[in-house]
């Protein structure tokens, strides 16, 4: 049975990620934050007592700045595969608390990198990069596309990215870089823009609120589904050389068109009900982000099933139901359709 490290196992992707290498047979440990309130919903499902015989998820508490944690946490676990998820990945927040942003994504995947180098076990390192590396650099981006980064959390992503590629080359470790583009779900965090129209209109729906407040709305961004972004993780440290790959479905859609279509899926007009708030808008903007697939098409068999349409229908549907309001149902069937065999939980 391989083992498994994945930080960020209680966020959208890392939840998502469990489920699948679960399917696979993998034990499964996640690095967890201690907190004073419980933080686990996304796992909750999934999770067994780890005194039961059939227990194959195990949760430890550490946090990515704290390198003494991480070290003996690689060292007992000794893992067959590592996923780097965890970070401050909320771009507008990192401009906020930028020293923070660096120290856990930027440093935490150093400290990681370096526990594996000192532990001597040959565990494949997966890290989660991020097409906003890119910045302002011309679209569509793929792996040979120069980083120009316009944000705090940006910048961590990218020195994150060439300490990937420095173990790699200086200690010959298995370490890979998915730069995946925005991948959305409704498990997406409720202050991400796609996940706070979805869950907004659903308040409008049920009398709750009257406005959605966002900012730039001409923002352009490549969308897919999460689940279908996390097989992608496990697929790049099943290759047998490591290795770069751009994650994305090839389109880009604007905020605005996320909107629209958001509303117009429920009968409703956007323009009654969204409010532009200059606190929403970055000191530096990403204007336009696309991926060019090629090579994780080839190299991956990457082809995501899920349209952007398909997308809003599954996030509006869930965050409905999620408000006690009766979905209108063509995400689900979206779901059926698309995925008949369907490894993730309900969300």
């Amino acid at each position: 049975m391989k083992k498994t490290l994945i930080t960020g196992i209680t966020g959208q992707d890392g939840s998502y990620l469990a489920e699948f290498l679960l399917s696979k047979g993998y034990e499964i440990h996640g690095l967890i934050r201690r907190a004073s309130t419980f933080n686990t919903e996304r796992i909750d499902h999934i999770y067994v007592d780890p005194h039961k015989p059939k227990a194959r998820l195990f949760l430890h508490y550490g946090d990515l700045s704290d390198a003494e944690q991480i070290s003996n946490i690689v060292y007992n676990i000794k893992p067959d595969e590592i996923y780097n998820l965890g970070a401050q990945s909320h771009v507008r927040v990192s401009f906020d608390i930028p020293e923070y942003t660096g120290n856990s994504t930027a440093l935490g995947t150093a400290r990681i990198l370096e526990a594996v180098k000192r532990s001597g076990n040959n565990s494949k390192f997966y890290q989660a990069s991020s097409s906003e590396m890119f910045g302002t650099s011309p679209s569509p981006q793929n792996e040979n596309t120069p980083f120009c980064p316009r944000s705090p959390y940006a910048c961590a992503k990218a020195y994150a990215f060439w300490m990937v590629k420095n173990y790699r080359d200086g200690y010959k470790i298995f370490a890979s870089n998915g730069i995946l583009f925005n991948h959305e779900s409704p498990r997406r965090g409720e202050t991400f823009v796609t996940r706070k129209i979805t869950r907004g209109i659903s308040s409008i729906l049920a009398k709750k609120q009257d406005y959605i407040y966002l900012g730039n709305l001409e923002a352009k961004r490549d969308w897919g589904y999460a689940p279908e972004y996390v097989e992608t993780m496990w697929k790049i440290l099943q290759q047998d050389k490591a290795d770069d790959y751009v994650i994305g479905t090839g389109q880009s859609h604007s905020i605005k068109e996320f909107l629209k279509e958001a509303f117009s899926y429920v009968g409703l007009n956007w323009k009654k009900y969204v409010k532009i708030d200059p606190r929403y808008f970055r000191p530096t903007e990403v204007d336009y982000l696309i991926a060019d697939t090629r090579k994780a098409n080839k190299k991956l068999n990457w082809t995501p099933k899920v349209t952007f349409r398909d997308l809003v229908k599954i996030m509006v549907d869930a965050d409905m139901r999620k408000s006690g309001l009766e979905p209108i149902g063509e995400g689900d069937k979206i779901i059926k359709i698309k995925f008949t065999n369907r490894w993730w939980g309900a969300d």
